[in-house]
């Protein structure tokens, strides 16, 4: 596993050192972190279309993250994937994720992602990486609670329209060679397993179908966290270090109530502040292999995000675990002999 990293995208901002990509790479450089994850979304940070069209671009962008210390550990396209698949309900909501010509345009906002998030395969391939973050977007959210009941055939409906927009995106991105890691997130249409796999199934099993690992959100859904990394392990290509509670009371619960962040009982928290189990995630992924970044994505209803920043690096340093290459008892082995194991065994 690599890191500490971070995904700057909930730092950026119009003040040094979060006013470009130099700066907030040097001040997290000077942090610990040794990765960054870059948002496609953000000018400041990079030029998306100039990005997928040039190598020598490219090659400058990661100029300026190496000058300054640090990684790309992949590119996060959050908000570009979310406008791939919104539900009519959430139009006005999600057009400011838009550029502005095609805000107001449904059908033109929707060719507009899917065309970003083919220039993020090509961006990906030219900057090296093998993995990018994002959404899935959400046609069936609104119909979340089975109440009124669902019209047969619905959900099949809206998977097999998902699937149909983000198959010629994942196309692109084999050819590009490179994963799609949906975050499992609670107002998409990908929020746990279940729908994982059945996005997988109306999209064939596609191979570019993988997950960001992130177990805030599963805290906040109430899942198993870990017993989800057993089973999904092979598809987690990349993980969101983020911490979470989950305080219920007799007032209010799962959904939160319409409250604001600082009084739903599932609150996402800085590192440390939270309930996640961090100990016991790094070691199943190390366990089963995992070989990417640990990235801190900064969401905390409480603590400044400088403060959580200073504080997530050292943190994630502290549970990553180095593979051991040999037994703990390897010096007390004797060797593979046939024929000693079957003495061993009262064979002839």
């Amino acid at each position: 596993m690599k890191g500490p990293a971070v995904y700057v995208l909930q730092f950026m901002g119009d003040k040094p050192p979060f006013d470009n990509l130099e700066n907030v790479c040097k001040y997290m450089a000077d942090l610990g972190y040794k990765g960054v994850q870059l948002p496609v979304e953000i000018p400041s940070v990079l030029d998306l279309d100039k990005l997928a069209s040039s190598k020598d671009y490219a090659d400058e962008i990661k100029g300026t993250c190496e000058s300054a210390g640090v990684e790309i550990t992949e590119l996060g396209s959050h908000l570009t994937g979310q406008l791939v698949a919104v539900h009519p309900a959430y139009d006005v909501l999600f057009d400011g994720f838009a550029a502005a010509e095609v805000q107001g345009n449904p059908q033109a906002r929707t060719e507009w992602a899917i065309d970003r998030m083919k220039k993020t395969a090509r961006a990906s391939k030219n900057l090296g990486l093998k993995a990018c973050v994002s959404f899935s977007g959400a046609l069936l959210w609104p119909y979340l609670y089975p109440w009124p009941q669902r019209a047969a055939g619905l959900v099949d409906e809206g998977f097999k329209e998902l699937a149909n927009r983000w198959v010629p995106i994942l196309n692109e991105f084999d050819e590009n060679d490179v994963d799609v890691c949906y975050e499992l997130h609670p107002g998409e249409d990908l929020h746990d397993g279940i729908t994982f796999e059945r996005f997988l199934a109306a999209t064939g099993n596609h191979p570019r179908v993988k997950i960001n690992y992130d177990p805030s959100h599963y805290i906040l859904q109430q899942m198993d966290y870990l017993q989800h990394i057993d089973d999904y392990h092979e598809f987690i290509k990349a993980f969101h270090v983020k911490d979470a509670e989950y305080n219920p009371n007799g007032k209010s619960g799962v959904y939160g109530s319409y409250q604001d962040w600082i009084d739903r009982p599932g609150r996402f928290r800085s590192l440390g502040d939270g309930e996640v189990d961090f100990s016991s995630i790094f070691s199943k992924l190390t366990q089963y292999g995992y070989e990417s970044w640990a990235v801190l994505e900064w969401e905390c209803c409480l603590k400044n995000a400088e403060d959580g920043a200073k504080e997530g690096a050292p943190f994630i340093a502290a549970h990553m675990i180095k593979k051991s290459e040999t037994a703990f008892d390897d010096f007390a082995k004797s060797g593979a002999n046939e024929s000693l194991n079957k003495g061993i065994l009262g064979l002839k």
